[in-house]
């Protein structure tokens, strides 16, 4: 009896090394999500950093890729993979932009974020990409950042809205607006890769903003730049207010 139970936990301990060997062999399987009227640069920031990682590969997922789609600015930008290629990824980023309204509203993608989130290692976003994460059920019950002018939506999809630049709520990792999407993704390469590899891509990378103006979020723009900002951004803040609500029944619907 002894010797069988001592067999069994050999088999064990080999089975434990050799699933430890094949994710230590495994490249990490990336996909960042590009839609119509992305703004791209929530996704080439963090697609700069990641794409750096060691053993990895790195998808850009939409619907078709027999067509490339094009950010609020004009990029235009091509997916490398299906939703329907993609199988499971161990991370998932969904940027924002004046685009996340429809995806917020489309059950294709909510489909495919809720299906990847129950395996995936980290479900993450940056800017207002948290909304979309949060129309799909994925925000309920966590502490999230998103753009400045959208964090107060936040509530009425689960979530718990932080003004922090990255925030780290379990395997839910959010960036605050565009340019965030940068330090989010080193604090996401450290979670997976490691601080050293982080520190090295952050080096590789020149990445040491000192930008001309204190400018970069309402705490420290001045008044008159705020106020023009918010004037600005009114338009989106309506039309956004009445997609959030509609979703927010759908998900109250689904408690």
């Amino acid at each position: 009896m002894a010797s069988h139970s001592l067999s069994r936990r050999s088999l064990l301990l080999q089975a434990g090394a050799a699933a430890a060997a094949a994710a230590a062999t495994s490249p990490l399987r990336i996909g960042l999500l590009v839609f119509p009227r992305i703004t791209q640069l929530d996704m080439t920031g963090p697609y700069e950093v990641l794409s750096r990682l060691s053993n990895s590969e790195i998808h850009l997922l939409w619907k078709d890729r027999s067509q490339a789609v094009r950010s609020d600015s004009g990029l235009i930008l091509m997916p490398t993979m299906t939703f329907a290629e993609a199988g499971q990824l161990d991370v998932i980023v969904v940027p924002g932009g004046p685009g996340v309204g429809a995806l917020m509203e489309d059950e294709e993608v909510l489909a495919f974020l809720r299906a990847q989130s129950g395996k995936a290692r980290y479900m993450t976003s940056v800017c207002t990409g948290a909304l979309v994460l949060g129309a799909a059920g994925l925000l309920r019950g966590y502490n999230a950042t998103t753009h400045w002018a959208s964090i107060d939506f936040l509530p009425a999809l689960g979530a718990t809205p932080k003004t922090d630049r990255i925030v780290v709520d379990r395997n839910r990792i959010t960036g605050g607006g565009v340019t965030a999407g940068i330090d989010f993704a080193l604090r996401l390469a450290a979670e997976l890769r490691g601080e050293a590899e982080a520190r090295m891509i952050q080096l590789q990378l020149e990445y040491n903003p000192a930008p001309p103006f204190q400018s970069g979020h309402p705490s420290v723009a001045n008044p008159e730049t705020l106020a023009k900002a918010k004037e600005g951004n009114a338009g989106m803040v309506r039309a956004r207010t009445a997609i959030v609500e509609r979703v927010k029944k759908k998900l109250d619907a689904t408690r």
